[in-house]
């Protein structure tokens, strides 16, 4: 049965489906970026609301796309009213699956620009939320600043009637607003950054600052941004994964999402114009979210970075495969314990070692299948952000730095794009080229990777990290991932 609003009555009792009428829903999120994450985290969490008669209506979400390939995502949504089908994946006998109705429309920028503009300026839209990847924030990974040099910004600047980046739309909107007399809006992110709404605030302001001075002005009085810390495992929608929603409960669904039962959001309350009442449905608001970041970036994101670039080295593909490798468990857990934990401040109301346990459990779920390509992809961005801030510390404390070193060294060896039994692989990363370009010459591999400062920073060429890094290289090189962990674990116990 295909998924639709006119089949929603027909579905298998298993399958939840929305519990308020769905044309009573009005738009009052527009989310830019709508992909697996989101549609698992945010859409849910409203949809939550929704179906518990928590909250008004008028909270629904229009998506928006700026990409090309964001055309596939509308067009399967689309032809199925905007329903999609959330699948939790663990070992358990029987999986819960719901439709979600929480996203309505979803517009793309190629098709109309001017559309999308004005949704953004709609009064109706009192939040704008953001899942654009790390790197899409045009931040310069060396000095932290805007850079304004990359050519959609370049294009924005010279042509603001018609941009192309998001924060060209997001600064037409927001002028759009400011001539009618309109409030500005809270910008959100949901992306996996330490302090991501300061960080969305500084890279939206110095844009404006370039275009319009006295708009980035308003824009600094008129515009909250929220603070997030957000955690789903959601990996890639599968071909198998269609197949099995469509063999366990007869239902056709284009683009369904997978994602594991955990989930956590962790949100500042700095809302300039309102907001569903998420802390009804599992949100914790807090004035300082600084301890979840830490905690959820340093421990998940990083070990994950520590799992992710060794793993594919050995010939694994999915996070789990690692997982089942004691080898493995016991260097990430050494990380988590060693390195992380020391650096962390108390995080109000959780218990580290718990959640150092949960996070093993998470990374070993066999049913979700989590691709080490998704966790991996990026990793010009994501070293800077889940890796370096530990690094740094390790260094100004003085503490080993050899764990920490074979993540950056598994990375450099991962950017060859073939693994130890000899198979290839894609390395995914909008700088691939440049990162490639940086171990071709294997005579000149350390200073190039460790002198990419607009990637790695300053602090990889310390002398002691010099000297680990080496050592990890030469370590890959002759014993292998295998041989490498079990030296590096055994040289701690």
């Amino acid at each position: 049965m295909k998924l639709n609003q006119q089949n929603l009555g027909a579905l298998p009792t298993a399958i939840d489906v929305p519990a308020y009428a769905l044309e009573r829903r009005r738009q009052g999120i527009a989310h830019i970026g709508v992909g697996g994450f989101h549609r698992a985290h945010q859409a849910v969490y409203t949809e939550a609301l929704f179906n518990a008669g928590l909250d008004s209506l008028d909270w629904g979400i229009c998506g928006i796309g700026l990409r090309p390939e964001d055309r596939a995502v509308r067009d399967a949504l689309a032809a199925q009213d905007y329903l999609y089908s959330l699948v939790q994946l663990s070992d358990a006998p029987n999986n819960p699956v719901r439709v979600v109705g929480a996203v309505g429309a979803m517009l793309l920028a190629e098709e109309s620009a001017q559309a999308v503009i004005d949704t953004l300026a709609d009064p109706a839209i009192r939040i704008v939320s953001l899942t654009i990847t790390e790197g899409g924030y045009c931040l310069d990974d060396s000095s932290g600043e805007f850079n304004a040099e990359l050519a959609p910004i370049q294009h924005d600047i010279a042509h603001p009637e018609a941009p192309v980046s998001v924060f060209g739309f997001l600064l037409a909107a927001l002028a759009k607003r400011r001539d009618q007399g309109l409030p500005g809006f809270t910008l959100m992110s949901c992306d996996n950054l330490p302090h991501n709404g300061a960080v969305a605030r500084k890279a939206l302001l110095a844009f404006a600052e370039r275009v319009n001075p006295a708009l980035a002005v308003w824009i600094a009085e008129q515009v909250s941004f929220p603070n997030a810390m957000v955690d789903r495992i959601t990996p890639m929608t599968s071909v198998a994964h269609k197949a099995e929603l469509s063999r366990r409960h007869g239902l056709e669904d284009a683009w369904p999402v997978v994602c594991e039962p955990f989930m956590q959001w962790v949100l500042e309350d700095n809302f300039i114009n309102g907001r569903p009442a998420w802390e009804r449905v599992g949100v914790q608001f807090t004035d300082d979210v600084t301890p979840y970041e830490a905690m959820k970036i340093k421990l998940l994101n990083g070990s994950h970075l520590a799992l992710t670039y060794l793993g594919v080295l050995r010939g694994h593909r999915f996070v789990h495969q690692t997982m089942a490798d004691p080898l493995f468990v016991a260097y990430v857990r050494e990380f988590m314990d060693q390195d992380v934990t020391p650096q962390l401040a108390p995080v109000p109301g959780i218990d580290l070692e718990a959640y150092k346990v949960q996070l093993i459990e998470r990374f070993s779920n066999r049913a979700i299948a989590d691709q080490l390509e998704r966790v991996c992809s990026d990793g010009s961005s994501k070293l800077p952000k889940f890796i370096l801030p530990t690094l740094e510390r390790l260094i100004e404390e003085g503490r080993p730095l050899d764990r920490v070193a074979l993540v950056v060294a598994a990375w450099a060896l991962h950017l060859k794009g073939v693994d130890e039994q000899g198979q290839g692989f894609a390395v995914v990363d909008p700088r691939a080229d440049y990162c490639q370009g940086l171990v071709a010459d294997e005579a000149q591999l350390v200073e190039r990777v460790l002198g990419a400062r607009e990637i790695l920073g300053t602090q990889v060429q310390h002398p002691a990290f010099v000297a680990a890094f080496e050592r990890s290289l030469r370590s890959l090189r002759q014993r292998g991932v295998e041989g490498t962990l079990a030296a590096l674990v055994g040289a701690r116990r």
